[in-house]
């Protein structure tokens, strides 16, 4: 896996090159930058996210599991309801955001998303 760094404002933000050559920014380098608190896990769990994303899948990901991410959609929106990035894949087969430990760590989004 190839990692290289792009400059956005000034702030260097790592990417790296996957499957099929697509590209993957990495979200967590893009949150540090955001002024006041900013989490990944709060914008994957909110309702305009999960749509995004699902749509995303769903036109890009054959193995998408549609089933599991209408029960997804269903449970968000509430402030109680979190969900992880690493539960975000398990459960649904994604593969436009992922997150990664170690070398290259971090959460990565495809670069359209």
């Amino acid at each position: 896996m190839s990692k290289k760094q792009i400059v956005v404002q000034g702030h260097d933000i790592s990417v790296i090159l996957g499957k099929n050559d697509d590209d993957y920014i990495n979200l967590t380098d893009m949150a540090k930058y955001k002024e006041g608190d900013f989490f990944v896990s709060d914008w994957i769990r909110n309702t305009d996210t999960l749509d995004y994303l699902g749509t995303w899948e769903t036109l890009n990901n054959p193995n998408f599991n549609y089933g599991e991410f209408t029960t997804i959609r269903n449970e968000s929106g509430g402030r109680a309801y979190r969900i992880s990035v690493k539960d975000w894949v398990a459960k649904t087969n994604a593969i436009g955001i992922r997150s990664k430990a170690g070398r290259y760590g971090g959460t990565y989004a495809h670069k359209d998303i």
